[in-house]
């Protein structure tokens, strides 16, 4: 079973920042299935950011979707950090003030 799409955020372009159920996110480009009638709307980046989530996936008002396991597998830069490593990493940055002992 493949993991569906928690959230989804405009990047610019034809590009969604999307984040999966198991913490994974990654950066998609949609322009390779702006092809046919269906997704024709698509290709005015106004009705683009029109996007919405529906059943895991990212869903248009005209019904336009691409199923969430060809997201998942869909090129892009994949980073998986689960939250409580997200503040680890965070917290680990923090400089300290003064000098060092």
């Amino acid at each position: 079973m493949f993991p569906t799409v928690v959230s989804a955020e405009y990047e610019g372009g034809y590009r969604l920042r999307l984040a999966f159920s198991d913490y994974t996110t990654k950066t998609v480009d949609f322009r390779k299935w702006l092809d046919g009638p269906v997704f024709e709307p698509l290709k005015d980046v106004v009705y683009f950011r029109r996007f919405f989530l529906d059943g895991g996936t990212v869903v248009w008002p005209n019904g336009a979707d691409v199923a969430p396991e060809t997201l998942y597998e869909a090129r892009g830069v994949r980073t998986r950090r689960p939250n409580n490593q997200m503040q680890r990493t965070r917290s680990a940055t923090v400089r300290r003030r003064g000098p060092r002992r």
